[in-house]
């Protein structure tokens, strides 16, 4: 029964079914996965008739069929031959819920799995091929619901029904048959730990020393089938079968992969299956296949390739499809797709060559003449089969440094003509010398102008999509602030699925105090539109920014600025201020996922608040919210592509991207000792891989995301309480007085006494001009970092400005020499008053020596 379940599995049926041949008829002797009523028809068929086991086992060959109206729930029956000493003994049937046909690798692991069941029945010691079974079988008289004679599996279980002796004793273990079979085969838990390798998986994954069995499959196996890990978790997040192709980088062989999850535990079973050299054994049935396949099925493969040469949107995308469809049906093992750019080639697509070859070939532009027979077929227009290596030198003898470095000895030469004028070719080659029939000829020649077709569509898409996102990168940041405060790292992944761009932004801007504004948006929708207007409110967030604004008053003005833009413009947005002489993060939400906080002992923590609605939909005021950070921490923030999708909702990915965050920061120390610029750099780096460790972990098959995603982390430090001084001052003129004298006393004791007589004049005019034009209470605050910070805070709301002072004025020219001695200063507004600040640059040493 666990045969049936592995076929079962395999090509995702509804069910199989084991049929024995005797005395010229076919008896139904096992069924995993269907309830009496359907296969009844089946159960003694005769050898002439057109159901799929008996076509199996009259033509000795795979079979396909449908549409054939015996099961009602099934729109196609997939059957093998049970192979025997003189001739098939019975066939091995699985029913299909679509019209889709099994792939090459399910095909052959049917046929694998029909070898060694075969085996085991021709053992069985009642029963030789030839006798009735009606009275003796491999499990004649078994009850279970079936006709008699026939075990059942009512669900997935390994066990036949009551009262039989089980289809499990008749094909005994398949993990156990399995290690002779020419194909590789892995079993995994779901700790990704290796529980089953058959001699062929060892051969190509072990390393000859240390068994498979119970290692991780990420210590070896993944580092020798290419694509392996970003396959395997891509299977894990849909929960449905993989196929792809992948190199070994052992010996460069080409190997097509199937990925099967467990039916009942988790885990899942990696076949594989060696498709270098010519498929003949198991691709009887394609459309080159000329001695057992009918001209009626060659319409039907090329109507395959014509669809998914449909869906191809990308050059990369066309190439995928010309390695996984038609490579396989011709038995070849390599694949050069190249672009013509006046009179010179360059590669888009390589398949099944060692990077010594693609040196030479050249990954850049090369000369057509270097390629003469490329230059020969666009030329005439016609392709060229060349059917070994004696044969190109023959032809092309100049060229012989190209045959040297191939490791092909046959090869189809294509032109690809699109609109009546050639833009590039395709060479299809063969590790072993072979001819070419008719019937191949006419194939290529067909796929040839398809593929050309699909090409010069998708290089036209190529060509837009990258101007699309090349604008949406040039409104990007071009690089992070390094800030003392802050030392951030972000990410940014276009959609790949679809034909437009989208509009998630992100920005760190510098505020006055050493403090730090983050943000974060998402502009629903995609294209170039989306994008013009994430740029233009990126823009306006930085001017809103520059006037410091609390983050639920720039929300507001962001607001109103979205209405402008059209009824149906929403976008959601975070922005968020860090304090680091304070340790608080104020932000504010609308409408966006809230930021994800890591804290030094390795606590995730995810705040809960409740977000207003996005930025088009909202009616303010908006609400700010409020973090008590440690001195330091990691601020993770994210848009909704990065935690959500078409196989989890937004609340799993949350979930698992605290689950990410906690794992990483339990094996490395993001938060570090170092002081001065080793600190920064260390933090810079760290943060860095754990960006990309982030999106690995939550796409790992990022070229198959609908959506953009934005990621942006920010490692906080706060300012150490040493570098920070306070004073309260009186409301009388002798505060100006009292204020030079603490900036003398702090500036010694920070040992700036060369920043001493330029502070005293910025503190006197800035207090001078609170005690004429303001009101108390008036305090004084300076902060050492990396720069030197001299605030000035009062009770009044009024706005200072520069003014131009005549000849004859006797004042007026205070903010001048401010702003003459300082590198910038402004003014920001408090809900109890004002603050005045300046900066001043540092002395050499300080400013080094912090950052």
């Amino acid at each position: 029964m666990l045969a049936l379940q592995q076929a079962k599995a395999c090509v995702d049926g509804l069910g199989a079914l084991a049929h024995w041949r005797s005395a010229g008829r076919l008896r139904l002797v096992a069924v995993s996965g269907l309830a009496a009523p359907c296969f009844e028809a089946w159960a003694d068929l005769g050898l002439d008739e057109p159901a799929a086991p008996a076509r199996a086992v009259r033509s000795d060959a795979y079979v396909w069929t449908t549409g054939d109206g015996t099961f009602t729930e099934a729109l196609g029956t997939a059957a093998v031959p049970l192979p025997g000493a003189d001739g098939p003994i019975g066939a091995l049937s699985v029913l299909k819920e679509g019209p889709g046909e099994p792939d090459l690798a399910q095909r052959s692991l049917l046929r694998a799995l029909a070898v060694w069941a075969a085996e085991r029945l021709e053992t069985f010691p009642s029963t030789p091929p030839g006798t009735d079974t009606s009275a003796v079988g491999p499990t004649a008289g078994v009850s279970g619901g079936g006709p008699p004679g026939v075990a059942t599996a009512r669900d997935s279980s390994s066990d036949a029904v009551p009262g039989s002796p089980g289809f499990r004793d008749v094909l005994g273990s398949p993990l156990a048959a399995m290690h002779g079979m020419r194909e590789g085969l892995l079993t995994v838990g779901d700790d990704w730990r290796i529980t089953f390798a058959n001699a062929e998986a060892e051969d190509l994954l072990g390393d000859g020393c240390t068994p498979l069995v119970g290692t991780s499959l990420w210590d070896g196996p993944a580092d020798r089938l290419s694509r392996l890990e970003g396959q395997c978790r891509r299977m894990a997040a849909e929960g449905r079968p993989v196929t792809f192709l992948s190199h070994s980088s052992a010996d460069q062989r080409l190997h097509q992969v199937r990925l099967v999850p467990a039916s009942r535990d988790s885990g899942l079973a990696i076949h594989f299956v060696d498709v270098t050299g010519p498929l003949v054994d198991v691709s009887r049935s394609t459309a080159v296949d000329t001695g057992r396949t009918g001209a009626a099925e060659r319409p039907v493969r090329m109507s395959e390739v014509t669809a998914a040469m449909a869906k191809a949107v990308t050059a990369a995308d066309v190439v995928r499809v010309v390695e996984e469809r038609v490579l396989p049906a011709l038995g070849a093992d390599g694949l050069l797709v190249q672009a013509l750019d006046n009179d010179q080639l360059g590669l888009i697509g390589c398949v099944g060559y060692p990077q010594s070859f693609i040196d030479v070939v050249g990954t850049r532009l090369t000369p057509l003449a270097a390629s003469p027979a490329v230059a020969d077929v666009l030329r005439t227009g016609t392709p060229r089969f060349i059917e070994s290596q004696a044969e190109y030198l023959r032809l092309y003898p100049k060229a012989k440094f190209l045959a040297d470095a191939s490791p092909k000895n046959a090869w189809v030469f294509a032109p690809l003509i699109a609109s009546g004028r050639p833009i590039g070719s395709c060479v299809i080659s063969f590790a072993r010398p072979r001819s070419f029939s008719d019937e191949e000829r006419n194939l290529i020649l067909a796929l040839s102008g398809l593929l050309a077709q699909s090409l010069e569509r998708a290089r036209l898409y190529d060509v837009e999509h990258a101007r699309a996102q090349e604008l949406q990168r040039g409104l990007l940041p071009r690089a992070l602030p390094r800030l003392p405060a802050v030392r951030a790292a972000a990410r940014y992944l276009p959609a790949s699925k679809g034909e437009k761009v989208g509009g998630d932004w992100y920005d760190v801007i510098p505020l006055s105090a050493e403090r730090v504004a983050m943000v974060i948006g998402d502009v629903m929708g995609h294209g170039i539109t989306e994008a013009a207007t994430m740029g233009r409110l990126r823009t306006a967030v930085r001017t809103l920014a520059d006037l410091e604004m609390a983050p639920d008053e720039l929300l507001y003005h962001l607001n109103e600025l979205t209405s402008d833009l059209g009824e149906d413009c929403y976008i959601t947005c975070l922005y968020a201020i860090f304090d680091p002489a304070t340790r608080t993060c104020s932000f504010s939400l609308a409408g966006h996922p809230p930021p994800v906080v890591v804290h030094p002992d390795g606590t995730v923590r995810c705040p809960e608040p409740t977000a207003d609605p996005p930025l088009g939909a909202a009616v303010p005021p908006f609400t700010i919210h409020e973090l008590r950070l440690p001195e330091e921490s990691i601020l993770v923030f994210y848009t909704d592509g990065l935690v959500e999708s078409a196989t989890r909702d937004i609340d799993q990915g949350l979930v698992q991207l605290q689950q990410t965050l906690a794992r990483a920061v339990a094996r490395t120390s993001y938060f570090t000792a170092e002081r001065g610029r080793q600190r920064h750099d260390v933090a810079e780096r760290r943060l860095d891989r754990l960006c990309d460790l982030v999106v690995s972990a939550m796409l790992p098959d990022a070229e198959q995301t609908n959506d953009d995603t934005a990621l942006l982390m920010a490692h906080t430090r706060s300012t150490a309480p040493e570098d920070i001084a306070s004073w309260s001052l009186p409301e009388h003129p002798c505060a100006a007085g009292q204020a030079r004298e603490y900036v003398r006393k702090q500036l010694a004791v920070w040992d700036l006494d060369d920043c001493v007589m330029t502070t005293e004049l910025i503190v006197s005019e800035l207090v001078g001009n609170v005690i004429r034009h303001g009101k108390g209470p008036i305090r004084l605050r300076l902060l050492r970092s990396a720069s030197l910070v001299c605030e000035v805070y009062d009770g009044s709301l009024t706005t200072p400005r520069i003014r131009r002072a005549t000849h004859t004025d006797e004042g007026g020219r205070g903010l001048q020499l401010v702003a003459a001695l300082s590198r910038r200063w402004g003014a920001r507004y408090l809900h109890d008053g004002k603050c005045i600040w300046t900066e001043q640059e540092l002395p050499a040493p300080w400013r080094t020596g912090e950052l």
